[in-house]
């Protein structure tokens, strides 16, 4: 990699160990910062993890609680996006273990994608036909991806859609570089399969002409065709 590739990820690098600095003297300014620059990423991997918006945005509000108070403890040896990706995935494990003992189970609570939905608001460009199918086909992904199992759901959400190197996902994850190459492999693959089938189905009933349709058509014909 040339010293211009690296340009902007050094420079995010030293931002971050400044803001952490800043953090460490209770700079709420600084704080504040921090957590928009890492909001969608950290969001992604707790929503991943635990199946619900609503347990997700806890856990990270919980989680950035804990790192305003332990700032101290970050020594710069990880990137600091790496060192917030545990705090809350260490969360998110702890929630899931505590419904776990409490319910002998660990629910998985499918999230309200139409919630999402709406509270996203759409560009005032964007025709209501073509936002309304990219809704429909984000709902479709969230859906399937919900099915996957955990470990291979974190690992692509980090590198599918966050765009993370292997490299940066083993760190947030704590495995190996290979174990995250198996696992986005498989979660490819499983998604692909998943939505393979959907579309299968779709297919049986492309230009459905049933139930009142047929029944209004064969209506108007024999109404046409005049008394018998």
């Amino acid at each position: 990699m040339t010293t211009a590739q690296l340009g902007p990820a050094l420079e995010t690098s030293s931002d971050d160990a400044s803001l952490a600095r800043r953090i460490a003297q209770r700079d709420r300014g600084a704080f504040a910062t921090l957590m928009r620059r890492y909001n969608r990423r950290l969001y992604r991997v707790a929503r991943a993890t635990l199946h619900d918006e609503a347990e997700a945005q806890d856990a990270l509000q919980e989680a950035y609680l804990r790192a305003y108070r332990s700032i101290e403890q970050f020594r710069g040896e990880a990137a600091l996006s790496t060192w917030l990706t545990r705090l809350v995935l260490n969360e998110c494990l702890a929630r899931l273990r505590r419904d776990a003992r409490r319910q002998n189970v660990v629910p998985l609570v499918r999230s309200n994608t139409e919630t999402a939905m709406a509270s996203t608001p759409a560009p005032e460009c964007e025709q209501p036909e073509k936002s309304a199918g990219v809704a429909q086909m984000r709902a479709l992904l969230e859906r399937k991806l919900d099915e996957l199992p955990e470990h291979f759901r974190t690992v692509f959400v980090l590198r599918s859609v966050e765009e993370l190197s292997v490299e940066e996902t083993a760190q947030c994850l704590d495995i190996p570089p290979e174990t995250v190459r198996t696992r986005h492999f498989r979660a490819k693959s499983l998604l692909r399969e998943a939505l393979a089938q959907e579309i299968d189905l779709a297919e049986r009933d492309v230009f459905e002409f049933g139930g009142e349709h047929c029944d209004r058509t064969v209506a108007n014909v024999l109404q046409l065709l005049g008394p018998a």
